[in-house]
């Protein structure tokens, strides 16, 4: 290893890990967010190339760790500590549900009621609606996009009105 990546390994890690841990942590409380998400997931990102550089400067005295039950019962509890955050997420019913902003949540369900239920949102009746797209009013909006290989969004569009 070249005799600079050697000296400044570790220092890098301790540095990266501070700023990681402040902006961890005010992310956490919500404080300054905007300055903090960006800092805190590419310097995070960045952390990796010095702890790789740590553990090869350092292997032979790594693998000591390894052979001792301190390290396993750190990682494994570490594993665990992930496991509980990851697994509600992937058992909860919602598990098939789409993630993102809400707004994109908000839209969806409009595209997915039926017509009489999604119309006046839109600015019409269901009747005028269903008109407009030549459809039915117990249709929704996927629905009838699936039909006409289209999307809800672009029919949403047509009954407000709105260029394409």
């Amino acid at each position: 290893m070249p005799a600079i990546l050697n000296r400044y390994a570790t220092p890098f890690i301790t540095g990266l890990f501070l700023v990681s841990l402040i902006s961890g942590i005010a992310l956490f409380f919500h404080w300054g967010s905007a300055w903090f998400h960006g800092m805190h997931e590419w310097l995070s990102m960045v952390l990796i190339v010095p702890f790789v550089l740590h553990i090869w400067k350092n292997w032979r005295p790594m693998t000591t760790y390894f052979k001792r039950a301190p390290m396993g019962l750190a990682l494994a509890l570490s594993v665990v500590a992930a496991l509980a955050f990851v697994l509600p997420a992937a058992t909860s019913s919602q598990s098939g549900a789409r993630g993102g902003p809400p707004q994109f949540a908000i839209a969806q369900a409009l595209f997915d009621a039926p017509l009489s239920e999604a119309a006046p949102v839109l600015g019409l009746s269901g009747t005028d609606a269903a008109a407009k797209l030549d459809a039915d009013v117990t249709q929704s909006l996927t629905e009838i996009a699936s039909a006409r290989e289209s999307s809800a969004a672009t029919l949403a569009q047509q009954l407000m009105g709105q260029p394409q």
